[in-house]
């Protein structure tokens, strides 16, 4: 079972060293598009390397429910606490 805050350190991390996001942009209400200039690519990247990450898959519906981080990371803590 992953805390949110585990959760939110490990995007945190990810976005920082792998997409090289400053790390003063990356808090929960940031929308991944606008915000961070996401495109789909750089979504689907990222979930594959989440799932590495904790072991838990995000879904295709997922996907398309995500805007923020902070979305992210309820996702994510919905599906490793189910």
């Amino acid at each position: 079972m992953k805390t949110q805050e585990a959760i939110f350190g490990c995007i945190q991390r990810l976005l920082v060293e792998v997409f090289e996001i400053q790390p003063e942009r990356v808090v929960r209400e940031a929308d991944i598009y606008k915000d961070l200039d996401f495109d789909s690519l750089d979504a689907v990247e990222l979930a594959v390397r989440l799932g590495a990450e904790t072991g838990i898959s995000l879904q295709e519906d997922d996907l398309r429910a995500i805007r923020t981080i902070g979305d992210t990371v309820d996702i994510l803590y919905q599906r490793g606490n189910a």
